[in-house]
């Protein structure tokens, strides 16, 4: 069978997987971008937002951005004002195929998604270098989403925009990952059915930039004044540029011209985005910023147009192309909106899990438990797969990104292991190429508590446990304190709730592949273990 015929008779339930958020007032402790005085700080996200998108409905804003491995995968974050956002739901409740990633298969699955809204609906494109490009739509972003259509099949095929022409012709852009496809630093144009369900040919390369833009990707297409714009990054993930292209033909030749630079500024590689027109007739980029184990975070850029060609940021050299702004005027929006972000801290109040938390695979509902008036969420101790050497290979991990540069996570848990032979653990992890935690688990009929690391577990390393306290019941307070600019932390624990010690020497989180450092939960046993035993999480809190 056919992975598009797969594809097509799976269905898509939201139901146990999918977090849908309404509307609501939560407001960071650690960061805000709207400053309270008509004016913003970037960036708007300090998180993980990676390859950010973001389409226009009427006067509300809907963004997405790469999510890879972790599901639910697709996030939908809205605004009605590009600068205050709120989390509100999942395109993807399961990454596809889904066998394939029931496994955790980092920096693998969502690349570079492309946000639309066309004919009424919105439709979210994507590239899985694996796979081929992808394409999801629905009539309400923080409803439920269509299933994955499989649009192309192709190995290397990535970071994928649609363009409705004037004329009713629809195509698609999108770029090459050079570590499937063989070549990289090319885009390449395609015609598409009209509804965006299929491409129809071969396609077309429109601009080879190896030798003055190496690594261009990140495509994004557009048309005004009767020219075709693809918006490109170009030059790395961490070092690059923008990129502009320009043609009267869908098919070129393309002018080109960089628009973005880091310049003087601390902002490095500020490129890869989308472009907004406001009602009011404002234009604005966003983009993202490498920061290493903070992530590829988000920041709002002031757009103008000057002879056909996009302005961006200020150029305070004058040298042509802009330089990033780090405060700057809201945007015109009519009227003054509430100060909203993305939820961070989870009471696990609700009957279900918080929208902010993700799996390291697709994930199972045996995995835990939040029912209805339980104020806290249970974590069941699943075993550890044969195959697993450390938690970079186990699915059952709950993580959520960093959410700025200094903060702190704390949580209340208590394990019930239930059988005293097998070992089981539960505890806080600090997620990357390179892991740590701080577990408790029971030996010889006491709990303890651990400080364990993983470094490159990437490459299938052993955890090892670097420092051990026993502690007088199976209920502890446990912390982690992160610090700017290198993401040290470090873990710290209690027995009351009121007096904290440090364990362990400070650490510094660890990229993980193609994302930045992730914090949360885990509870497990060894591979092979029977089941039986949980861990009761009270709360997971990001502080000051």
């Amino acid at each position: 069978m056919k992975l598009t015929n797969i594809i097509a008779v799976f269905c898509f339930s939201l139901t146990g997987f999918t977090q849908v958020q309404t509307e609501g007032d939560y407001v960071s402790e650690v960061w805000v971008a709207d400053q309270g005085d008509g004016t913003y700080k970037n960036p708007i996200l300090h998180a993980d937002y990676s390859d950010p998108d973001v389409t226009r409905a009427g006067d509300d804003y809907y963004m997405t951005s790469s999510s890879f491995n972790a599901a639910p995968g697709l996030p939908i974050l809205h605004s009605k004002d590009l600068v205050n956002w709120e989390l509100i739901n999942y395109a993807l409740p399961k990454q596809v195929p889904i066998e394939h990633f029931n496994t955790p298969q980092h920096g693998n699955g969502v690349w570079a998604p492309a946000i639309r809204y066309h004919n009424n609906e919105f439709y979210i494109y994507w590239g899985d270098p694996d796979f081929g490009i992808y394409m999801v739509k629905t009539n309400d972003p923080a409803g439920e989403w269509s299933a994955p259509i499989l649009v192309m099949e192709a190995k290397g095929a990535i970071d994928p925009c649609p363009l409705w022409d004037e004329d009713g012709k629809a195509y698609l852009v999108h770029a090459w990952a050079g570590s499937r496809a063989g070549v990289k630093s090319l885009l390449t144009v395609h015609k598409m059915t009209p509804d965006g369900t299929k491409v129809l040919d071969e396609g077309r390369h429109v601009f080879d930039g190896h030798e003055n833009h190496p690594t261009i990707e990140g495509s994004k297409f557009y048309k005004r004044n009767g020219y075709y714009y693809i918006f490109a990054p170009a030059g790395g993930v961490s070092t690059g540029w923008q990129l502009i292209l320009r043609s009267k033909n869908v098919y070129g030749p393309y002018e080109e011209k960089v628009v973005l630079e880091q310049g003087s500024t601390k902002i490095n590689g500020p490129h890869q985005g989308a472009w907004v027109e406001t009602p009011q007739g404002e234009d604005w980029f966003y983009h993202f910023q490498d920061v290493d184990a903070y992530g590829r975070i988000v920041h709002l850029q002031p757009m103008s147009w000057k002879n056909d060609w996009p302005v961006m940021g200020e150029d305070k050299d004058g040298n042509g192309i802009g330089e990033p702004v780090l405060e700057y005027k809201k945007p015109k929006v009519g009227k003054p909106y509430k100060v909203v972000t993305p939820k961070e801290t989870d009471e696990f109040t609700e009957d279900s899990l918080g929208i902010q938390w993700q799996w390291n695979a697709n994930p199972n509902l045996l995995w835990y438990a939040k029912l209805p008036g339980n104020d806290y969420l249970r974590l069941f101790s699943i075993a550890q797969p044969e195959e697993a050497k450390n938690l970079w290979e186990a699915p059952n991990i709950l993580l959520q990104k960093f959410p700025a540069p200094v903060f702190t996570a704390r949580s209340k848990i208590t394990l019930v292991p239930e059988d005293a032979d097998k070992s089981r653990k539960v505890g806080l992890i600090v997620m990357g190429r390179d892991y740590f935690t701080l577990t408790i688990t029971q030996k010889n009929g006491e709990y303890y508590l651990q400080q364990t690391e993983a470094k490159n577990a990437d490459k299938g390393s052993e955890e090892e446990i670097v420092n051990e306290k026993r502690l007088k019941s199976n209920t502890v307070y446990v912390k982690v304190e992160v610090a700017a600019p290198k993401a040290e932390c470090q873990f710290m624990y209690s027995e009351n709730g009121k007096k904290y010690k440090e364990i362990g020497e400070p650490f510094n989180a660890r990229v993980g592949k193609w994302m930045g450092a992730k914090v949360g939960l885990f509870s497990i046993s060894p591979s092979g273990a029977k089941r039986g035993g949980y861990a009761d999480i009270e709360y997971f809190r990001i502080e000051e």
